[in-house]
């Protein structure tokens, strides 16, 4: 996140400061836009040719996805949420805000996977601040070679 800002009020803010973080960890980073109610996810009921919603804002939708291990993609939607795919685990609605963090827990590796033996499963536990943590269940099937690096 960019030093100070604490909200992220747009998926431009968001795109940017994600791009302050590829940068400060030497990742590469490619960004695509989808600027419009007939071009974003959630608004396949706009009508055809229809942009604007009807307060007149133009709803703007972000997809990150950042090279090296592990993967991770991004994907910034106007209702000022986030859904991150980390090595094919889809953590949804995590607020705008809390990407940023997100991303530096995986990437400073504070993030792991937390394993349980009856029933047997495994979760991806990442840390957020303010003493909170996310947590989201891995079918076994998509264990990856960096996830079972991960388990605790």
């Amino acid at each position: 996140m960019i030093d100070g800002m604490e909200h992220l009020p747009t998926t431009e803010a968001a795109v940017t400061a994600l791009r302050a973080l590829a940068d400060r960890y030497g990742r590469e980073i490619e960004v695509t836009h989808d600027i419009g109610a007939d071009q974003t996810s959630r608004r396949t009921a706009a009508g055809v040719g229809v942009t604007a919603d009807p307060d007149g804002t133009l709803p703007h939708e972000a997809h990150v996805e950042f090279g090296g291990l592990p993967r991770v993609r991004v994907r910034l939607f106007p209702e000022d949420d986030a859904l991150i795919d980390v090595e094919g685990v889809e953590c949804p609605d995590i607020p705008r805000d809390d990407v940023p963090a997100f991303l530096r827990s995986l990437f400073d590796g504070l993030a792991y996977v937390k394993a349980r033996r009856f029933p047997p499963g495994y979760f991806l536990v990442v840390p957020l601040p303010g003493d909170r943590t996310h947590k989201e269940f891995i079918p076994m099937i998509v264990l990856t070679p960096w996830l079972s690096a991960q388990v605790r």
